[in-house]
């Protein structure tokens, strides 16, 4: 089998392709989220907060001549980016959980009856004890 159709048989496996269309629609949705912080939530919280600009928001550890800034004031936005898209990926596995059909419960099997020599062995042992 030559390296091309090898890689033909990789590529066009299901899970490769559901995988990409993955990638591509959560880079997508990343981006709708990112939006959604930027622009609505955080100047919402800004506001709350008194007009504070949390993507200004930064920590200067360094001199007047080589100014060395740590930005935290990006990183509150972006960790409020990964608590919206894991609340929005949970509650989506939620609902196609809810969609799939519950197993159908197993009724328990009734035990068979022993077998008819087991039960004339047990009136014997019966009948010898008395």
């Amino acid at each position: 089998m030559s390296l091309a159709s090898e890689f033909k048989e990789f590529a066009m496996r299901g899970n490769v392709i559901d995988l990409a269309v993955g990638v591509v629609i959560g880079g997508a949705f990343g981006k709708i989220v990112s939006s959604l912080v930027d622009s609505i939530i955080m100047p919402l919280v800004g506001a709350a907060t008194g007009g504070v600009d949390f993507s200004e928001m930064a920590a200067n550890i360094g001199t007047e001549e080589m100014p060395v800034l740590i930005k935290y004031g990006a990183f509150i936005q972006s960790a409020v980016d990964f608590l919206i898209i894991a609340l929005v990926i949970f509650m989506a596995l939620k609902g196609i959980n809810k969609l799939k059909k519950p197993p159908e419960p197993v009724a328990p099997e009734a035990t068979p009856p022993p077998p008819r020599e087991q039960v004339l062995l047990e009136e014997i042992r019966d009948l010898l004890r008395k």
